[in-house]
């Protein structure tokens, strides 16, 4: 959740980790802090509640803050609340260590209170202040005596819990110390210089030469090498990588946020995920590491997902029971394992997850894989947890996705869980060749559907400006239009902080008309009156009674639905494209009216508050 810079090397250590942190900053920006090993020996730490801008501020021109190994971190609070005294880096007793840490250490209370009797008094309310004093302990006495990688691997062997932790020592110049358990953690790999970070963003501008670090390893980092163990102290070998992505990708190109330019870039997110997986014959997977027999073999899919990434199972679902006549679930990756699901080897688990690290996602994967069951990963990284620990990986490369509402991530994820419904069409053979063909077709279209709509987009934003007032919106959908209408309920709950609510729309008279009241906005998914003339009927049945009671209807239909017009207050129109994938369009208009909104209240549309881009805690 939280973000880390590290490095060591010729260069001026602070105007590197600050630049690299303002890259991370959307991991979490309660606080922020850096610690440097100045030229004197000591090591010299600054820490500032609140966002970036303000440790900057507290820096100004950085003078007592000189050398060329340091260490920054951005938070997002877990144990203790977003204050200067809680902000990483935490020391041990002497002043001489510090650390930054992302994840949780569950067994903290324990530790802290063993510390305590030992007479350590804590300065913070975090769990990250007892690993800080353990670590010291390690470095001033016992067998681990003055060796920081020693002393970081038993501390490691002590802790519960998932981190990725760094250390200095003022004792140890040039060197950092890192360890990573089930959260992110890279390295960089320069001329005479070393990175780490939790995500390669953040030092792409020096380097693209990478390392990934495995599960339970410890890095010691100089300017001229690194090495990697693991907790016992074996020496391993890190998984060396070239990074593609170019700095403009995660910088914002002239739009006002990140979420305007990621909403912009959907139509090549979505064809980039679509890129080469389609053969002329057959459709084809990433890292697929499973054959046609082993898909055969599959008699039930479970998806597992949080937050848009559950929606986009929800969509998934649909197509994959209509394509491959196989039973779908789709679960809350938080409730999965806790209520034990029935799982065997004809079982497949699709991991959803655009960061590869969502700790709940993670958690239910495992869980799956305990039970025999075949794990896919649909993500959005390259190299992160959850596709490592999966028997198969599809990749969106919708590249870096800095807001922390998911736009182009949650429509690439859509995308490639057709493309799941595809191939096990395809194997399972209840499809023709010619008629995969054609859905990969209409689907290889999408990305010119969605560039219409964005560009038929103003009145959705004046629409917005003009709901700004509105104390709650409630949405209902059909079919495919019921995931869409909770995905922009959560939109709008993440970047407006305005009560919203999805609803399917059969259940409205079961108890969500009662909400309904004069001058109430309703935005409604309408099925396609041609494919679906039932649903569309009952649809527009579910507008009249809204409207009869004084809600503000706001519909989304697909162009020249003309049956529509009369009981819409407003209208907005979406290219028609088959049933299925309607939710490709009609979630971008839903997404812009959520930032519009949430612009027009004065929010932070990148940052909304409380929330970070990746939860890599339960």
């Amino acid at each position: 959740m939280c973000g880390i810079v590290g490095y060591v090397g010729g260069r001026a250590a602070l105007p590197l980790i600050m630049g690299g942190l303002a890259r991370l900053e959307y991991r979490g920006y309660d606080s922020a802090g850096v610690a440097i090993q100045s030229p004197g020996g000591e090591l010299v730490t600054a820490k500032k509640a609140g966002v970036l801008d303000n440790l900057r501020t507290a820096i100004g021109d950085g003078a007592d803050l000189a050398g060329s190994t340091g260490m920054g971190h951005t938070r997002w609070a877990t144990h203790g609340g977003p204050t200067d005294r809680n902000a990483h880096p935490h020391a041990d007793g002497s002043g001489r260590l510090a650390v930054i840490h992302n994840g949780i250490i569950e067994n903290f209370a324990a530790l802290r209170t063993e510390l305590e009797s030992a007479g350590v008094e804590p300065v913070s309310d975090t769990d990250t202040e007892v690993v800080a004093h353990l670590l010291g302990a390690a470095f001033a006495a016992g067998p681990t005596a003055g060796d920081l990688t020693a002393s970081m691997q038993a501390v490691c062997r002590r802790l519960h819990g998932t981190f990725t932790l760094v250390a200095l020592h003022a004792d140890r110049p040039g060197e950092i110390v890192a360890a990573r358990r089930s959260s992110p953690l890279v390295l960089g790999v320069g001329d005479g210089e070393m990175f780490l970070a939790s995500d390669v963003s953040a030092f792409l501008e020096y380097t693209r030469d990478a390392v990934e670090l495995g599960q339970d390893q410890v890095v010691t980092l100089t300017a001229d090498s690194y090495l990697v163990t693991d907790f016992l102290g074996n020496p391993l070998q890190g998984k060396h990588f070239h990074v593609d992505w170019e700095i403009a990708e995660a910088e914002r190109g002239g739009y006002p946020t990140f979420m305007d330019k990621e909403i912009a870039e959907q139509p090549e997110a979505l064809a980039n995920t679509l890129r080469g997986h389609f053969d002329g014959r057959h459709i084809l997977l990433d890292e697929q590491r499973m054959s046609d027999d082993d898909l055969r073999t599959i008699d039930k899919v479970f998806v597992v997902a949080c937050g848009s990434a559950y929606h986009s199972g929800l969509v998934a679902k649909y197509a994959i029971e209509h394509w491959a006549r196989l039973p779908v679930e789709v679960e809350l990756a938080s409730e999965f394992r806790y209520r034990d699901p029935i799982l065997d080897r004809a079982t497949l688990v699709v991991a959803v997850s655009q960061s590869g690290e969502t700790m709940d996602t993670l958690e239910a994967l495992r869980h799956a894989r305990r039970q025999k069951a075949t794990v896919l990963a649909v993500c959005n990284t390259n190299g992160a947890q959850i596709p490592r620990e999966s028997d198969a990986v599809l990749y969106t490369h919708a590249g870096p996705e800095i807001g922390v509402a998911s736009t182009k991530a949650f429509l690439a994820q859509v995308a490639a869980n057709y493309l799941l419904g595809l191939a096990l069409a395809q194997a399972r053979g209840t499809k023709y060749p010619s008629e995969i063909a054609a859905d990969f077709d209409q689907l290889a279209q999408i990305p010119d559907a969605v560039r219409a709509t964005l560009a038929g987009m103003d009145p959705v934003r004046r629409l917005g400006q003009d709901l700004a007032t509105a104390p709650a919106v409630l949405f209902l959908g059909r079919h495919v239009g019921y995931p869409v209408a909770l995905e922009g309920a959560l939109k709008l709950k993440e970047l407006a902080y305005m009560h919203a609510e999805g609803f399917a729309a059969g259940e409205l008279k079961h108890g969500p008309i009662a909400l309904v009241e004069d001058g109430l906005p309703m935005v409604i998914v309408m099925p396609s009156a041609k494919s679906h003339p039932m649903l569309h009927r009952k649809m527009l049945s579910n507008i009249r009674e809204v409207q009869s009671r004084g809600a503000r209807t706001i519909v989304i239909a697909e162009e020249g639905d003309d049956t529509v017009a009369p009981f819409a207050d407003t209208l907005i129109d979406v290219p028609i494209v088959p049933p299925l994938l309607q939710p490709l369009v009609a979630t971008v208009p839903l997404q812009i009216l959520a930032a519009e909104i949430a612009r027009a209240r004065g929010y932070d549309i990148d940052k909304p508050r409380n929330l970070a881009k990746s939860v890599t805690v339960e």
